[in-house]
């Protein structure tokens, strides 16, 4: 049991507020103190998202690229690294939904993966 500070009601401790004068009750806080649920403090790893970033941009810049239209299909790659495409190519836009998604999701599982636990 705790008594407010404002009146000195008795309260109990898992009250925030005094039940006659309706001032917050301060928390007492102990270093084995845990946050309100009684679950850890958690911190998505920061780097690993602006890696996830980087990434995003670098496959926005260099996208996958197709043959041209009137050419046997056929998916070029990541050719595009080291030559320009082909005339007349095409940035393959299903390739390029797959690759971005799939970077997006990696980056949010890595951080949390990652993360910081307190």
């Amino acid at each position: 049991m705790k008594s407010c500070a404002a009146c000195g009601q008795e309260l109990s401790d898992d009250h925030r507020y005094c039940t006659q004068c309706g001032r917050p009750q301060l928390p007492v806080s102990s270093p084995t103190a845990r946050p309100a649920g009684g679950a850890d403090v958690e911190e998505m790893n920061i780097t690993a998202l602006y890696a996830m970033v980087a990434a995003l941009i670098l496959a926005l810049l260099f996208p996958p690229w197709e043959t041209p239209p009137g050419h046997p299909p056929e998916f070029l790659g990541f050719h595009f690294y080291w030559s320009p495409p082909e005339p007349d190519a095409i940035v393959s836009r299903l390739v390029m939904t797959i690759e971005l998604t799939t970077i997006g999701i990696a980056g949010l599982y890595l951080s949390w993966l990652f993360r910081r636990r307190q």
